[in-house]
Formats: structure tokens, sequence, C-alpha cells
């Protein structure tokens, strides 16, 4: 969408006063930015964020912001630039080359007078990007194997295997020019582009395994330059040699493993020493692939008009290795002697006419044919379809005929020409595939380029244009005019080992090894020059912890121990020894890195991030989405196997980032994916409750902080982890009292501080810290409003008031029971740890014992689930579940045991079970006793809170009147400030000697003679149940390792309050680790399926 801008000039004012008045003003704005920035509270002005443009310093700062003119935006001028210094900063932005940076560091280190000018990037689209690209695309494929795929894969199907591998390649191009486009691209390429657009678990991983694949590219081009030195150019240099045919393919392979190794460590050597040499070399590498190209069109125009003469000879339809013999003839006239050739000696035992010679060379004659018949030849229509076979088949021409010999044996000693490897259409898939690869050269380079965003689609998507005109105009050429039996001969043995694209090549077959000889040794060093800056580009992110000792490297920036990890799995490569074996492997690693460059493409488009703004607009998620599934087809198509293996090891790596890795945020595609994936989810749980059988606590916890900002009792949190084994929501709520912009930073502190003990204890879930005006408002916000949509809790996780006895206030257990009656309220099950510091940590392992479930009322289930659950983390795996129910005198106590025994058996759970008996009996003395302490405590405690609040009623009473009548008041309440007059003057003098003895006071309450007619008859029912309880619990349970309880419900009066914390402490008395357990009002759990 085309923007307009309108740039308007802003007078200074200032300039048209004096000198002495501008520098008077200079001093006067920075004492008022100093007073300004000395008032700032928290909260003001804009949250600062980094900006990879601006650096601004305060100089700076100072020179950009002195003038009047913007002194409404001062303000915001400390974290925010203004316009023109932001356009300034972009202007001269570089983006410089990965490694740039450590050179400039190095000669800075120098000294002043050695520091060099860093120069722009001044590469344009046809040097940077297009023929960077032609270089790496074409290759070792096409030199050594594109005449044998065409010979055995026919036109058609090697036209298809072109089409398929050239649409995935242009399809990639297309997803990953709109993702070089949007925005700028650092030295880095695809693995800076998929892990910021995938994030960083995407990112390492596809990154790793394009490595992976770079450095057995590395591998198979140093293969390719061993196999064109010892079978064409020097075949005398072999070090070993087979005596016998059947040998020679494993001669070969310990050959290339001898000279590859040899290589690799040149060619590591030539890198170390410095990649500068390898860059001024690519000139001339990419000169003789060129060349190359051109010789073999000059080749195919030659034979249309005057085709070469290069015999092939076949003993009745099978093609011979012309190496040991210089006639195609079994005899020959000599002098009218007729003589045997040395074709003769191959197939018989002596050079006699008499000789018992090999039954198929005597039933068959001898037969020369062109090897390179032309264009006109019509040799096409053989070459239309394939010729699979199995491994030593021989090459037989299709159109003559011979006769069979009965003993086929003794084939495979005899000279040949036959398959070296089983041959069918997916092999040639994975073969052929690493010779689209490369397609990744401009975008590694964009730190080059004049133009990145520009350059990058243009040059990509033209040279991929280009080599697959080049390679379908070679498949229909070779096919047009070269012999089949010639194109299916691997190795050039029937036309006396010559290079079979080199037989076609004008004017020279050399010109074709040669060039494809340079051209090999030239894409192995770059492969050696690319894959230790990768790994290196990895291991600086820091996302794989393991790998960080490969970022390090000389002091230049060269990654030293980067190239010996690469050296060392390129030597894996080399000991394979067979090229065809090779590049299927790393063709694995390229479609994945392909695969999840047009996922990050379809991604983003589908999401439509608002930063999704690529300048490159021919892409379409369908177009990323077709690139992506046929890259996985071709993944399987190849070798299915090594598919699987290249998604295992992507997917541990990927498993080990996420587990092990450092957090980054780069704003990718995933994190955005997993958004709207949430919404959605978030959506369809909002529709419906969730049903009984889906039912799972999600717990909000609520947690207290100490004065530190540390977490009081981190044991809950293990609990936490203990009950939820990472299954469902975990909200951990807490609350801070005052002001949200006078505690934001112990708030944030307190949020950091529980975050950093729920990785201790390894709890997953949300941190929620929450700044209210008190205690009891801020839990009920977090009962109220944590979660979100059908995310939300169904059970608050809390520990019991351990020392409300000895508070002198009685907020923490007022605030304990508003607690109880809002979870209540809400229709939320509430579970309340008793000595919660006592509970097992997630370490360790509790031996043989008992989790004791005392149900008393039902409760929808939730006494029954917490233990099963519990169960299922290996702290509580070896301990047994016992259920406790409690008989009354009319309960029928064997039925019961019989009817919950058998509940138990549909609910699936295992527990022991027993019906405990509670008769009636008299109340005891005892329980009236502490009826009688509980409410003589209760009634002083109301006393003490009401003189508290009457004294400060007063006291602002008494200051907001100011009057005369007050005075006298006023000063006996100074020389006394803990007593107040609020009611009558009797009724002060009462309350002053009663604050002047408190101890004689309570010792007197304390020290009555017990009435206990007078007592509330409700609260001695209630101590004597509590009582009574207490001891069967005590007596049946005080060795189990968890007591799980029924919580009976807060009193409807609240003037009862304190009482009620009474009987829960005679309740829990003499147990050690309880769990009070109070259901939402909701069955949780079901007989059925």
């Amino acid at each position: 969408m085309p923007t307009n801008f309108t740039v308007v000039p802003v007078k200074d004012g200032r300039r048209s006063r004096k000198k002495n008045e501008e520098d008077d003003d200079d001093e006067d704005n920075n004492v008022l930015r100093e007073e300004d920035e000395d008032a700032a509270l928290p909260g003001d002005g804009n949250p600062k964020e980094s900006s990879p443009f601006i650096h601004n310093t305060d100089n700076d700062r100072g020179n950009l912001y002195d003038g009047k003119n913007m002194a409404l935006f001062e303000e915001e001028m400390d974290s925010n630039p203004m316009v023109s210094s932001l356009l300034n900063k972009l202007a001269n932005y570089t983006n410089l080359t990965q490694g740039a940076q450590e050179h400039e560091e190095a000669d800075d280190d120098e000294g002043p007078a050695k520091k060099k000018a860093v120069k722009s990037p001044q590469m344009g689209t046809f040097m940077g990007v297009y023929l960077p690209c032609l270089q790496n695309i074409l290759g070792v494929i096409l030199f050594l194997r594109l005449t044998w795929i065409v010979g055995t894969a026919g036109i058609m199907g090697s036209l298809a295997i072109v089409f398929m591998c050239c649409s995935c390649t242009m399809l990639t191009a297309i997803s990953m020019s709109a993702i070089a486009t949007n925005g700028v691209v650092p030295a880095g390429g695809s693995y800076y582009m998929i892990s910021r657009s995938l994030g960083p678990e995407f990112g390492g991983a596809v990154g790793l395994c394009f490595f992976l694949g770079t450095t057995f590219a590395g591998s198979m081009y140093i293969l390719g330059t061993i196999e064109i030195l010892l079978t064409y150019i020097v075949p005398k240099a072999a070090i070993f040699v087979a005596e016998k045919k059947e040998d020679e393919v494993e001669a070969l392979l310990n050959n290339m493993r001898v000279y590859g190794t040899c290589c690799l460590a040149l060619m590591s050597l030539v890198v170390f020493v410095g990649v500068k040499y390898v860059n001024k070399l690519a000139l001339v590498f990419l000169a003789c692939v060129i060349l190359s190209i051109f010789a073999i069109y000059a080749g195919v125009i030659k034979t249309a008009i005057e085709p070469p003469d290069l015999p092939v000879c076949l003993l009745g339809n099978r093609t011979l290795q012309n190496h040991n013999f210089d006639k195609c003839l079994k005899t020959e006239e000599i002098d009218n002697v007729t003589v045997t050739t040395k074709l003769w000696a191959l197939f018989c035992d002596s050079a006699d006419l008499n000789a018992t010679c090999n039954e198929y060379f005597l039933f068959n004659n001898v037969t020369e044919i062109q090897g390179i018949p032309g264009l006109a030849s019509g040799v096409i229509q053989d070459n239309m379809w394939g010729d699979y076979g199995p491994l030593g088949m021989l090459v037989e021409h299709k159109r003559l005929d011979s006769v069979p010999a009965a003993d086929s044996s003794q084939d495979m000693y005899l000279p040949y020409v036959a398959n070296d490897i089983t041959t069918f259409f997916t092999l040639l898939v994975g073969i052929y595939f690493p010779s689209v690869t490369g397609i990744m050269a401009g975008s590694n380079r964009s730190g080059d380029l004049r133009d990145a965003q520009k350059s990058i689609p243009i040059g990509t998507i033209l040279a991929i244009a280009t080599t697959s005109f080049i390679y379908v105009t070679c498949v229909v050429l070779f096919g047009a005019c070269i012999e089949g039996v010639v194109l299916r001969d691997k190795f050039g043995d029937s036309v006396k080992g010559y290079l079979v694209i080199g037989t076609l090549s004008w004017p020279s077959p050399w010109v074709i090894v040669i060039g494809s000889f340079f051209s090999c040794c030239g894409a192995g060093l770059q492969s050696l020059t690319g894959a230790p800056r990768l790994l290196q580009a990895i291991a600086r992110d820091g996302i794989v912890p393991f790998l960080k000792v490969f970022g390090h490297g000389k002091a230049n920036g060269e990654p030293t121990w980067a190239l010996l990890l690469t050296a060392a799995i390129c030597e894996i490569g080399i000991l394979i020894a067979s090229l065809d074996a090779v590049a299927p492997i790393l063709s694995m690693f390229f479609l994945m890195c392909y695969l999840f460059v047009n996922l990050a493409c379809a991604v983003q488009t589908l999401l439509r991030t608002p930063n999704w703004r690529p300048r490159f607009k021919y892409y379409h998620w369908a177009l990323s989405f077709l690139g992506m599934s046929l890259c996985l087809s071709l993944m399987f198509i190849c070798s299915w196997y090594y598919a699987l293996v290249a998604m295992m090891i992507a997917g541990c790596i990927y498993k080990y980032i996420e587990y092990r890795g450092a957090e980054k945020e780069w704003g990718d595609g995933i994190r955005g994916l997993s958004l709207n994936a949430a919404r959605y989810a978030l959506i369809r749980l909002e529709e419906a409750p969730p049903h009984t059988k889906n039912w799972r606590p999600q717990l909000l916890v609520l947690l207290n902080v100490d004065p530190d900002m540390a977490v009081k009792h981190p044991r809950l949190l293990s609990f936490t982890t203990q009950l939820k084994a990472g299954k469902g929501l975990t909200i951990v709520g807490s609350v801070q009292e005052g002001t949200y912009i006078s505690k934001e930073t112990e708030a944030k502190k307190a949020e950091q501080n529980i975050k950093a003990s729920m990785t201790t204890e390894r709890t997953k879930g949300f941190c929620h810290v929450v700044v209210s005006s008190n205690l009891r408002d801020g839990f009920s916000h977090l009962i109220q409003s944590a979660g979100l949509g059908g995310m939300k809790h169904n059970t608050v996780l809390m520990a019991w008031p351990g020392t409300w006895k000895q508070a002198s206030d009685p907020v923490s257990w007022k605030n304990f029971i508003e607690t109880v009656r809002e979870t209540t309220a809400a229709h939320q099950a509430l579970l309340v740890a008793k000595n919660v510091d006592s509970f097992p940590s997630s370490l360790e392992r509790l031996g043989e014992g008992t989790i004791d479930v005392w149900w008393v009322v039902h409760d929808g289930g939730l006494l029954m689930l917490l233990p099963f659950l519990l169960r299922q983390h290996k702290v509580w795996r070896k301990c047994k579940m016992r259920i406790f129910t409690v008989a009354q005198m009319d309960d029928n106590s064997i039925q019961m045991k019989k009817d919950l025994q058998m509940f138990l058996y549909h609910l699936r759970l295992d527990a022991e079970v027993e019906v405990v008996e509670m008769h009636d009996s008299d109340i005891s003395a005892f329980t009236y006793e502490k009826t009688l302490v509980m409410e003589q405590r209760s009634q002083m405690l109301k006393q003490m809170q009401l003189s508290r609040t009457e004294r400060e009623r007063e006291a602002q009473l008494i200051h907001d009147r100011n009057t005369a009548s007050h005075a006298a008041l006023n000063d006996k309440a100074d020389a006394a400030p803990h007593v107040q007059m609020t009611w009558t003057k009797e009724k002060f003098f009462t309350e002053r000697n009663r604050n002047r003895e408190p101890n004689m006071g309570v010792r007197d309450l304390f020290n009555m003679k017990p009435e206990w007619e007078s007592l509330n008859q409700s609260n001695v029912r209630r101590m004597h149940t509590a009582v009574k309880l207490n001891e069967v619990v005590v007596n049946k349970s005080q060795g189990a390792h968890l007591v799980l309880l029924n919580m009976p419900g807060p009193p409807r009066n609240r003037g009862g309050d304190e009482n009620y914390m009474e009987f829960l402490e005679v309740l829990l008395e003499g147990l050690n680790r309880v769990l009070l357990v109070r259901g939402g009002g909701q069955e949780v759990i079901t007989i059925y399926s």
C-alpha cells in the first residue's frame, strides 16, 4: 500500500536570541530535566525497549533534544528517539557479513592506525545471488550420474524426476523469497530465516539438519573429485588394484576412502589457513562449470552435423568392457592365417582355435555399434523408457537378439558391463536430488548484497529456472544422442574408460573431465567453508547448550572448532565411500530444511501476523503447503528409513532444545500459531462445562511471600507437582499489599522468585502476582478472575495458617475463613494443607505406607480422586490407599462396608475399606473445658479488636473536628496514646485501666471458674464432635504418610469465626500431614466409562 510522507520543518525560536541567553537557557533546561528525572515515579513515561538500530548516548540525547519546540515530548525523548534521529540511524545501518564484526574488533585491538574502514555491501543480483546459486546447483551429479540416470530411468522417468525435484526447489524458493523480503536478513541465511520464523526449537533442529546436509554434501563432492581423479584422469594412481573382476568394486571403495581422507585433510587445511583463498578461487570454479555446460551443448550440436566415431563392442546383445582388447573381433585374418584376438583370450582358456570357450561366446557373434549415433539417428525412441534391474544385471541392447547360454554362473567373472547396484525409481530420485540443492547460496550471502530484499528473490528464482532448463534439455539431448547401453554404463567401461558425458562434449572430452574435477573441488571447499559458519551461528545463538564450544574460533572469528567437527562428520561420509550411498543421506537433510522453509512461510501467511509484510508478493500459502507436501513425499520416496532417521534426529534435537535450551523470544510464527490454537481451544472450552469424566483439579495455588519476597512454603509447590504431574492448569497466585505504582518492583521480584521456585520444584504452570489494598481483597480477586475462558481453576490449594493463635491481629485467620467462604460461593473445591513444610519434596521417595481418607460427608468424590492422582507420582507410588467412613448408631456397619467396597470396585480404585463406629456418648469435662477456654478467648479478642477500632475512630474524629471541647481529652490521649474516649467518661476510664494492666486481665479471664451451664450448647456439641473424631483419626491414622479429611464449612453467622478455627485445630491435633478437602458441589468421579 503506497504511503505518502510529508516532512514539516520546525524552526527553533532560540536561534534569534543572543549567545549568553542561549547558555542560560541551556542551563535552565538541564536543571529542569534533572529535576523531572528525579521526580519521576514508577509508571510515569514510557517503558524502554531495545532497538537494533538506536544506540544513543547521553551526549547524543542532549545535543538532539535541547530545542524547546519539542518540549511537550521531552518526557518521551528519554526512551523514544525523534524521527529525524531514527531515520539518520537507519540510513547509516550496515548489515555486516558474518565474521566481519570479529574482524573489526581484532582491528581495533591492533590500534587505531591499523583500523580499516568497513565498506558497505555492493554486490548486485547477478554476482551476489544468480552466479553463486548457479555454481552450487550445477555440480557433481550432472557430470557423473545424469547420463546413467537417463539410461536407467529413460527419458520419461528422468523428466519426472527432474520435474519433481525442480518443482520442490522452485516452490521452496518462492517461500524463501517471501521470508527473505520480510525485513532485513542478517548473514546466516536459511538458519536465521527458519529460526526467527518458527522459533528456537524448530530453528535449532532444522539448522543442525542443514548443517549435516551441507557437511555430507562436502563428502559427496570430495568423493566425486576422487572418482574423477582415479577413474578418468590417472587410473594408475590407485593404491588398491583388483586382480579379479568381482573385486573391482571393493578396490574402488578402498581407494576412495584413502584418497578421500587425504583430500579432506588438504581442503580443511586450506579453509583453516584462510577462507579468502577459497573466495578468490570461486570465480575459477564457476568458470569451469559454465565452460563445461557450453562444451556439452556444443557437442550435441556437432553430433547433428557430424557424429563422433565412438565404437561400442557387443557380444550378442551384451555390452563388453573395452579395456583389454583393441579390436571387436573373435578372430582375424593375418597373412591368410586365421588368428585369435585379445577378445578371444578373455572368453577362452587359450589362444588356440580349438580352445574351450564360454558357451555364450560360442553361440553369439560380436557386433560393433556407434556409442553416440547423433541427434538424427532416432535413438531417442529406444531411450524413452527405463531399464531397471538388480545388482549384477548385464547391460544389454534392447533391439539386438542373442542366443542364451545354459550356464550363466560365470558371467560375473567375464568382461561384461553390469549394474554395480540394484536400480529402481526411488533410488534414482535420492541420487539426483542433491543436483538441485544449493538454492540457499544467495540468502547465505545476504550480508554482502546491496539490496537483499530485491536480489534474493530474483536471483534465486532465475537460477532455478536456468538450471531446470539445463537439466531438462540435458535429459532430452542425452537420450536423443547417446546409445542406451552407453548411458547405462556408469563408469564408461564400454568406451575405453572415458567419462560418458565427456564423450559428447566438444572440442575434447578433457574439457568436461577437467571442468568437472575443479567444479567438485570448488563445491567441496564451499561446503567446508559454509558448514562451520552455520554451526558457529547456531552455537552463538545459545539455543543448544552442548554446542557452545563451537561458537569460539580464531581471533578474527574463523570457526576453528566448528571446522574440526565438520571435518570429522565429513569423514563419516567419505568412509561410506559410495557417491550413490551418500547422496540420499544429504537429500534427507536438505529436504527437511526446505520443508520447514515452506512451513514457515505458510504459517506466517495464515496467521497474518502484523509483522508479516514481505516485499515479494508472488507467494501464497497454498504454494507453500504444496512445496511442504512435495518435500515430505520426496523424503519417503528417496528412502523411507533415511527419512525416519532424519526426522528422529530433528525430533530429538527439538525436544532437547525445548527441555534444556535457552529461552529465546524471536517473535516466531510457532508462538503465534500457539496463540491462535489456544484462542480457538479456549473458545471451544467456553461452550460447555467439562464432563465428570474429564474433570481434574485445575489448581489455583495461593502462596505467601516473606518481606524479602521469598516463597514461604515451597513444599506447597512440591505437592502441586505431585498432584498434577504436569497435567491440566496450574496458576500460582500471590498478593502484595499496597498500590501497584508503589509496589511494582516488589511485585516483579516476588513473581521472579515464585517462578524460580516453580522451576526448582518442577511445577509447570503460570504465575500471577496481584497488588491490592489488603490481602483479603487480593485473594478474592485471584479466586474470581484467575484463568481465562474455559481454562479457569476449579480448585484452590492453600496452606493452613499455622500462626493464627499467636497473631495479635486476627487478619490472618479472618482472611483464611473468608477465602473458604469465597471458594464455596464460587463453587470451587478447596484443599488446605496443614504442616505443609513437612510434606515430601519431589525428589523424595516415600516407602511403603498409607494414604488415609476419612470420608465423613460426600463431597462429589474428590476425596477418592486425590489419592489416585497422588499415587501416579513416583513420590507416593508405593503408598496404599485406605478409606475410613464413620457409622452412626442407626447404621449397619457391615452393610456399609460391603456397599463401599462395591462402590470402589466400580470406580476401579484399589483401597482398603474400614468402617469406624462412633457411638453416642456423654460430653466429657474435657470438652466443656475446651469450649469454655475457646469462648473466653474469643470474647477477649473481640474486646481487644473493639477497643482498637474505637481508638482509631476517635483519633480521626479529634483530628477532623479540632474543637476546644475535645482539646483536654486530646491531651489525655497524648499522655496515653493507646487509650480512647469513645462512649462516656466512665467507659474511658475503664478502658484506660484495662489497657494499663493487660496481662492481669487475661490472667483473670483464664483463671475464672468454668460455668458450664452458661456455655453455648451449639459450640459444646461442635467441640464434642471435633474431640471424638480427632481421637478416632489419631488412633487409626497417626502413622499414615498423609491424611485426607472432609473440611467442615465455616459458620453462617460470622460471629463464630474464631470458634471455627478452634474446632479445626482440635480436629487436626496430633496429626502430622493433613489435607483438608472441601468439594465444589460437583461430581468429579464416575463409575461409568
